[in-house]
C-alpha cells in the first residue's frame, strides 16, 4: 500500500514539473523598440573629416516610421523606413540646386543609441551615429 502512495505521489510530481520546462521553451514575439522622437544625428562625410550633426523627428507606428530633419543647408528632408529587430533602414531625398540626391541609411539601434552607414547619392558611404534626446 505503502510503495502504491509513493508510487502515486511520485508520478503527481512528475505531471507537475514536466510541463514548466516546456513552457519556458515557448518562444514570445519580440518587442518592436520605439523608435519615436527626437536624435541627433551626427555624419562623418565620405569625402573625409566633414562632420555634420542634425536633428532627426522620427514618428512611428509599429515597425514602420517616418523621419524629417533639416538639410545643413536648411532644406527639410523628409523619409519612410522600417524596423526589424535592432535594425534600421530608411531613405530620404535631400533637394539640392544642383540635383537631387538620395540618402539610404541602414543602422543597428542599442537602447538610445544608433549606428550605421548612409549612402550619400553619388559621393559614397558615410558613417553616422544618433542619440535620442531625453524629453524634460
Amino acid at each position: 500500500m505503502r510503495a502504491k502512495i509513493s508510487l502515486i505521489i511520485l508520478a503527481w510530481l512528475l505531471a507537475l514539473t514536466v510541463p514548466f520546462p516546456l513552457l519556458a521553451q515557448v518562444p514570445t514575439a519580440a518587442k518592436t523598440p520605439n523608435v519615436a522622437g527626437i536624435w541627433t544625428i551626427t555624419m562623418k562625410g565620405p569625402q573625409g573629416e566633414i562632420i555634420m550633426t542634425m536633428d532627426a523627428t522620427f514618428t512611428q507606428d509599429k515597425e514602420a516610421f517616418e523621419v524629417s530633419m533639416m538639410s545643413p543647408m536648411g532644406v527639410e528632408m523628409k523619409g519612410e523606413g522600417t524596423i526589424k529587430g535592432q535594425e534600421l533602414q530608411w531613405s530620404m531625398a535631400n533637394v539640392t540646386k544642383p540635383g537631387d540626391a538620395g540618402l539610404g541609411f541602414k543602422a543597428k539601434l542599442a537602447g538610445d543609441t544608433m549606428t550605421g552607414d548612409v549612402l550619400v547619392g553619388d559621393f559614397g558611404t558615410a558613417t553616422f551615429s544618433a542619440q535620442k534626446k531625453k524629453i524634460a
